[in-house]
């Protein structure tokens, strides 16, 4: 395993984290439209009273913040930010993101919208403390 494997593996654990739950969105979206015979293909127009648009729409909102945490996670291993930090900042993301989702399982809109916040700040935090350490 390279050095860097080694001295990031907690935060690539994050990343695997991040995949698993992704494509449990995934099956669970898709499950929820075929339990409501939802024609594939067609969108989603429904509000958050049903079941599938929360579903979906938790994913997609998965899907939407996906290339900061890559682009912010990536970047701070391949520049050699502190481990640990770049660490407990991947594993709020991933918890944040573990809240958002089944919040808006469950359609608890004020815990929803504190899951994205707690991922959102973990996020600008480590981009914060990279630039720090990028342009001193």
């Amino acid at each position: 395993m390279s050095e860097l494997a080694i001295t990031y593996s907690s935060v690539l654990t994050g990343w695997v984290v991040i995949a698993l739950m992704y494509i449990a969105q995934a099956l669970v979206a898709d499950l929820t439209a075929m339990r409501m015979k939802h024609t594939p293909g067609m969108p989603v127009e429904s509000g958050h009273d049903d079941p599938l648009f929360r579903t979906t729409r938790a994913q997609a909102n998965t899907n939407e913040n996906l290339p900061l945490f890559v682009l912010v996670t990536g970047a701070a291993m391949l520049l050699g930010n502190s481990a640990g930090m770049t660490a407990n900042c991947t594993w709020a993301f991933v918890a944040g993101r573990a809240i958002h989702m089944l919040a808006y399982y469950a359609d608890l809109r004020p815990i929803r919208s504190v899951g994205f916040v707690i991922g959102f700040v973990a996020m600008t935090v480590l981009a914060v403390d990279l630039a720090i350490d990028v342009f001193g």
